[in-house]
């Protein structure tokens, strides 16, 4: 089975395209270290909760933007290096994101049902 690591963050919504150019170039990175996909996708419907919700969760403000990511890797130990290794690639040094990493969560997750 495949592992993926997904993150949900707050991106300034005027950065759109500066988000979107960040990760097309880290994309890049984590595929040369092994990642089988990654992608990128702007909330577009995501409801704020009574209880709970992608909005609170990272703390968003109306001029933000929830985003939702995920990478899939073909198995953990693949990602463990291949974090490890575009981490420390020359081109994943990059002097400013496009968002404010303060308010990332992420997680790697064991896939255990994949249709």
């Amino acid at each position: 089975m495949t592992y993926v690591d997904g993150m949900v963050c707050a991106v300034p919504t005027a950065n759109k395209e500066a988000y979107r150019e960040h990760w097309r170039n880290a994309a890049a990175l984590f595929r040369k270290h092994g990642a089988l996909s990654v992608a990128e996708a702007w909330g577009d419907d995501v409801p704020e909760g009574e209880t709970n919700s992608m909005h609170t969760a990272v703390m968003r403000k109306n001029d933000k933007t929830a985003v939702f990511s995920w990478i899939v890797w073909p198995s953990r130990t693949v990602r463990d290096e291949g974090v490890k290794n575009a981490i420390a690639d020359p081109a994943m040094q990059v002097d400013a994101m496009p968002f404010d990493g303060r308010r990332v969560i992420y997680g790697g997750f064991e896939v255990i049902l994949e249709t």
